[in-house]
């Protein structure tokens, strides 16, 4: 019998102790004399945000299958854990085996949001693993990132040894093998990483150079070591049914952000949003058999005993197999308690036929994304959205049965004027007008639209990318602009109106196409106590500015600046199919408001068609 790595009466005084036990149905226990290698896969961020995430799900499961590599679970230990762990020099510890991470050959980090990254350092440090990369020895573990934070690994260069570019389901084995290999060989960690640069899509950080122009800006990047490559290619899924899938996900024992079956049923994204990173970096769209899924579906629900299985995409209507998929789940579940979630659906009359099928109207209410609210804002950013669409769909779902709509915005955009904020507001009320127009004998209780508004950040990768972005101050502004129009509205008892901290959304900014200098700020701001800084109630915005004031790193050069059309970016080293040019030629299409259509419409020759398959074949199949 395993021995947990914390003692009962600590367990009884902190906050959810089923974080930090293990056990649960469908996690994978294995004989250490049996196994090669041993995998740390950490989500740096709480237990329950973490084990909603498919990607470590796909990833333990594809690891676990082989006989040689025993992986396992970690997650960051909320407050009151990382206090104790810390007064009482407990080192951090893996889920299943319950012993400490440090003694693992690998830890894996997925990075999803640049928020979490002094979560990153705290994973090292009570680990006991050293911070920086060039510090540790033959006996640490080989610390490695993947995820979309990854496609600019280089604010967190310091912290990693390698960073996997892309879909994880492709070049993991070879990189395996390769440290089966070097340690039977006796090679070094140096030799280890040498040989690891040289499988496609890894990218060894410490074997490049950062060199700078006098007005800060990055002038080159050299390779400084003859095995790594100047470019490092995404890894990329063409054929979506011949891949891992976990048909045994870990069912928590606590409830999870998102307890349930997920299904993905498309990689990628056909639309081409420009503010919308995921729809660049997933390129080209790749869909799942619809048989396989449903075989995937069964198998799902049957080894977890849940009862939701969510439809999960970018753009889940644009799936071409929706209708059949949906319909066999509702005649195959049907009185089994099992529901259908459908979130990302688009506002059209399948997708309103669609919800009504699967969805409880008297408990839900329906999420649509306008993400502006004037025509001349969506034609900027390529929302592919006309008001009649919007209306015509939202009519749809009152008469449905529907009386709750969430509406999400995004304020910041660029070219936005005021008159594109206060459409916001103008927007909502025409929605619920709409509901106002359904005969009262037809209507089902009081209206009620939650419009919210995140600030926008520029993303590397997309159209934006070369976008300024406000000061917190005038994203305030901005949204006191709009909480204003909301009041002047004629059906303000019926609307309501949320928007999202500022203060975060500029820091976002400052990781998300930053540089290699700023881990000196990370680690400054680790020191003064920032963790958990994607929470609202852990959030303190003064030591980051105190971070940045003690390094003498100016947050303001990257956000307040536009970015010229030849300057080399930190993450310009990363091929991702999509081409730099095609994006400038997005980003001055946007500055003119034209509409580019979306990947089924027209093939805009972005590039993605390099790897051979996905949506960019399908008219030659």
């Amino acid at each position: 019998m395993r021995k947990l790595a914390l003692p009962d009466e600590l367990l009884l005084n902190i906050e959810k102790p089923a974080r930090y036990i293990g056990g649960e149905v469908n996690s994978v226990m294995k004989d250490l004399e049996e196994v090669d290698i041993r995998f740390a896969m950490c989500f740096p961020d709480v237990y329950e945000i973490g084990m909603s995430h498919l990607g470590l799900q796909i990833l333990y499961d594809m690891f676990n299958r082989r006989k040689d590599v025993w992986c396992e679970r970690v997650f960051s230990p909320w407050v009151d854990m990382d206090k104790v762990m810390r007064e009482r020099k407990i080192p951090l510890f893996a889920l299943e085996s319950q012993e400490p991470v440090r003694d693992f050959d690998f830890l894996g980090i997925t990075i999803q949001y640049e928020m979490c990254y002094t979560n990153i350092l705290q994973i090292l440090d009570l680990s006991q693993i050293p911070l920086h990369s060039k510090e540790r020895t033959d006996n640490d573990p080989i610390v490695i990132g993947g995820g979309p934070c990854a496609y600019n690994p280089e604010p967190l260069a310091d912290f990693f040894d390698l960073f996997y570019i892309g879909d994880g389901e492709t070049v993991y084995d070879e990189l395996l093998d390769a440290y089966k290999q070097c340690r039977q060989d006796g090679k070094s960690r140096l030799e280890f990483l040498e040989c690891a640069a040289e499988v496609e899509g890894i990218y060894v950080p410490q074997f490049y150079e950062s060199e700078y122009h006098e007005d800060g800006t990055l002038s080159s990047f050299p390779a400084a070591n003859p095995h790594a490559p100047a470019k490092i290619k995404k890894q990329v899924v063409v054929d979506m049914d011949n891949t891992v899938y976990p048909l045994s996900p870990v069912v928590p024992y606590i409830k999870a952000a998102q307890d349930r079956v997920v299904l993905e049923i498309q990689r990628g994204c056909i639309r081409g949003c420009r503010f919308c990173q995921a729809g660049m970096l997933y390129r080209p769209t790749r869909e799942r058999d619809v048989a396989i899924l449903k075989e995937y579906a069964k198998a799902m629900l049957e080894n977890t005993g849940h009862e939701e299985i969510c439809l999960s995409s970018l753009s889940s209507s644009d799936y071409s197999k929706l209708q059949e998929l949906i319909t066999f789940l509702i005649e195959e579940f049907q009185g089994k308690g099992i529901n259908i979630s459908l979130p990302s659906l688009r506002i059209d009359a399948f997708s309103m036929e669609a919800m009504q099928k699967v969805q409880d109207i008297r408990k839900s209410s329906l999420t649509f994304a306008p993400e502006a609210g004037s025509q001349r804002m969506r034609d900027v950013i390529n929302k592919g959205l006309t008001e009649e669409d919007i209306l015509s769909g939202a009519g749809q779902a009152f008469e449905g049965g529907w009386s709750k709509v969430k509406l999400y915005f995004m304020l910041g955009l660029p070219t936005e004027e005021e008159e594109d904020m206060r459409e916001i507001a103008a927007l909502s009320d025409r929605v619920a007008r709409r509901y106002y127009e359904i005969p009262k004998e037809c209507r089902h209780g009081k209206c009620q639209i939650t419009a919210s508004t995140s600030f926008f950040v520029p993303k590397p990768f997309t159209p934006f990318q070369w976008a300024p972005m406000c000061t917190a101050e005038e994203y305030v502004r901005r949204a006191s602009v709009v909480k204003h129009a909301f009041s002047e509205q004629l059906n303000r008892k019926s609307l309501k109106y949320n928007w999202h901290d500022a203060e975060v959304t500029v820091l976002e900014g400052v990781f998300a196409r930053g540089d290699r200098r700023l881990g000196v700020v990370l680690e400054e701001a680790y020191r003064l106590g920032c963790l958990f800084d994607s929470w609202t109630e852990t959030f303190h915005n003064e030591p980051w500015m105190k971070a940045f004031e003690n390094t003498g790193i100016d947050p303001d050069f990257y956000t307040l600046r536009q970015r010229g059309s030849d300057e080399l970016f930190p993450w310009d080293f990363i091929e991702i199919g999509v081409k730099k040019d095609f994006l400038y030629r997005e980003w001055n299409r946007a500055m003119e408001g034209t509409v580019t259509p979306n990947c089924r419409q027209q093939c805009s020759g972005c590039g993605a068609a390099v790897f051979g398959g996905g949506v960019c074949y399908e008219s030659k199949n």
